[in-house]
């Protein structure tokens, strides 16, 4: 392994948004730079124009590749060449459009390896989408963009509470004819693998949602409980992943039922995420699994409300890049022993013994003999 520190790509976000305060204040905390060297994909104009504008901590470094990244510093990379409009808490289309270069930037600097792990601070996809651009996420993006035929898996994680869904981002109407038997088996075998080698669980634990209310309380299963996931279920397990369930919903959180699972797989995003958002008081973290790229993001919107007044939470970025630096960890501790493994110690059982008996050494008085 290289003797080196990992390397944290993270995009500015929309510039018209509280991305620059969030990165300003976090790395203003010096032991951050002895942890990592960090890569901000963004604008060193919109950057002065930030930190001068609300007088935030923290200087950096321009740099124009991200090979050109130095140690112990903030480096500033130029993702956005052309002059960028900030229109402070505003939406705007040329504010999105900076941070969808920053995103693009970034990917193709992950194709040529230049940095380890990526941190995506919030954009407005409504200014996207009506770029033409069709994604319901930025880690839908990048799963299009550099997926190579994995699917990915967004997560909601707050310590050792994490959420999935299997039908992802779908409204609820399109869900029911969406759930499938195979689509729920591949999900939650994606979250197993993900707990495995990201999160370093030996055995994870998963506990797969009801898709209906009332079931397992007393109530009866209903149609997708008895058809889909009962039998998704029982196949995982015939797979060796351990999923348990379906528990509906509404108990499942009233308890502690959650704390005793390593993860928790919901039908459709709201039920999952609603939540682990009220559980965590400090913030969530996003996680896109299942790529080869490490993806995590801030569980915040683009706060326009909170631009200038100091408020945004440096924590919630802080956490991203904490965690994004322990799957890295993790993902490297798993696979080397899968990249070089151990001999054989022992030799495969042969009948040898005919060769073994003329290979025996004779002693001095045999070989007398039979001169004799």
């Amino acid at each position: 392994m290289e003797n080196r520190k990992i390397r944290v790509a993270i995009t500015h976000g929309d510039t018209n948004g509280i991305g620059y305060e969030l990165i300003f204040k976090t790395f203003a905390e010096a032991g951050l730079t002895d942890l990592c060297t960090p890569i901000i994909y963004g604008s060193p104009k919109v950057a002065a124009y930030h930190h001068n504008a609300f007088n935030l901590p923290c200087n950096f470094a321009t740099i124009t590749h991200a090979s050109d990244a130095g140690e112990g510093r903030l480096n500033m990379l130029t993702a956005v060449e052309n002059d960028v409009k900030v229109d402070l808490g505003q939406s705007t289309p040329e504010a999105a459009h900076a941070a969808m270069t920053a995103l693009d930037r970034a990917i193709l600097d992950y194709r040529d390896d230049l940095f380890d792990v990526l941190v995506t601070l919030p954009m407005n996809l409504s200014d996207i989408q009506s770029e033409g651009m069709r994604f319901k996420s930025q880690g839908n993006y990048i799963e299009k963009c550099i997926g190579g035929g994995h699917k990915a898996l967004e997560m909601l994680v707050d310590g050792a509470m994490r959420v999935a869904s299997v039908t992802g981002h779908l409204p609820i109407k399109d869900v029911p004819s969406a759930l499938t038997k195979e689509t729920l088996i591949e999900r939650a075998t994606v979250l197993s693998s993900t707990l495995r080698r990201d999160f370093h669980i030996d055995t994870p634990r998963i506990a797969v949602l009801a898709l209906n209310p009332d079931t397992g309380n007393g109530g009866q299963a209903g149609l997708e409980e008895q058809e889909i996931i009962a039998p998704a279920i029982a196949e995982l397990a015939e797979n060796g992943i351990y999923a348990f369930g379906p528990f509906a919903s509404e108990t499942f959180f009233d308890g502690d039922a959650y704390t005793h699972f390593d993860g928790i797989l919901s039908m459709y995003n709201d039920q999952g995420t609603t939540p682990i958002k009220a559980f965590c008081y400090e913030g969530c973290t996003h996680v896109t699994a299942g790529l080869p790229l490490v993806h995590t993001a801030p569980a915040i919107g683009v706060s326009y409300e909170q631009v200038g007044k100091g408020h945004a939470n440096e924590n919630l970025l802080r956490q991203a890049i904490y965690l994004a630096i322990d799957i890295y960890r993790h993902r490297e501790n798993y696979d080397a022993p899968l990249a070089h493994p151990l001999k054989k110690l022992y030799r495969e059982k042969r009948d040898d013994s005919e060769k073994v008996r003329f290979a025996v050494s004779r002693s001095k008085g045999e070989k007398a003999a039979d001169k004799a």
